[in-house]
């Protein structure tokens, strides 16, 4: 098995190093801004609820088995940041149309509309950030940071690597 060393071996560490720091400066924005948007409170979401509430929004209804294998996360942790979002009116507990005794996740009118309102502030955050680049020079961009997402989750999960997150265009 390769080490680390032999992984960079051939490779420009300096540009590494410049790499992983504008990932690390990217990460700690991305984190202060929480990615709201226009900075008003209203459109703000935690990271966890805006990644639950898009991916039952995508995908539909669904267990919580369901959701965590999606995301890639355990149980009691979907089970966890799930509750203030049913405590909200965001997500609603259903029963399973074929197992009455299981439980489906599902979207609220109310959360579906929430969602929105955070994804469209988030529209006008990208648009601004991105004012003066070309379309071909944000996709290029998206294109390569969701093959980067997609790297870093394959190294998080090994040979089980879950897929890319599903690009949506507004």
């Amino acid at each position: 098995m390769p080490t680390s060393q032999d992984m960079t071996t051939g490779l420009d560490t300096g540009l590494l190093d410049a790499l992983q720091h504008q990932v690390a400066v990217f990460a700690r924005r991305a984190e202060q801004t929480r990615l709201g948007g226009t900075g008003q409170l209203r459109t703000t979401m935690d990271r966890a609820a805006y990644l639950l509430l898009n991916r039952l929004d995508q995908e539909g209804p669904m267990g919580v088995k369901a959701l965590a294998a999606g995301m890639g996360i355990d149980s009691s942790t979907v089970t966890r940041q799930v509750a203030p979002l049913v405590d909200t009116g965001l997500v609603k507990r259903t029963s399973h149309p074929e197992d009455g005794r299981a439980v489906v996740l599902q979207l609220s009118p109310r959360g579906q509309a929430r969602l929105e309102e955070v994804r469209s502030s988030r529209r006008d955050l990208m648009a601004r950030v991105t004012e003066g680049w070309t379309a071909a020079e944000r996709e290029a961009f998206c294109t390569l940071l969701t093959r980067f997402n997609s790297a870093l989750s394959a190294q998080q999960s090994g040979p089980r690597a879950a897929g890319p997150e599903p690009v949506r265009p507004s």
